[in-house]
């Protein structure tokens, strides 16, 4: 019975993983939406913390967004504080 549990509790943290993965992919895409859009012309060159107004970030664990841009290149990232958080989400877009 207990190796049962062991294998329900490897299988509980990888389902939560996902999720964060799957909620930072949703939050990055919209974000990158509204920047491409023209919202980018109000950010300064360079990397600085991007702040998310989205309600869903509640559901994410502690990690930051970044900003980076370049020109009209831009590069929108989630990066979580600790390891198996459902990784690095990254998008790239060149602005119109």
């Amino acid at each position: 019975m207990l190796p049962l549990s062991f294998s329900f509790y490897g299988e509980q943290k990888l389902l939560r993983s996902h999720y964060h993965h799957a909620v930072a992919m949703e939050i990055v895409d919209g974000e990158m939406e509204i920047l491409v859009a023209g919202e980018w012309q109000a950010m300064p060159e360079g990397t600085q913390a991007y702040a998310v107004k989205a309600g869903a970030t509640k559901s994410l664990p502690p990690g930051k967004f970044t900003l980076t841009r370049t020109g009209k290149a831009l590069r929108l990232e989630w990066v979580p504080d600790k390891g198996g958080s459902g990784g690095k989400v990254v998008r790239e877009a060149v602005a119109r």
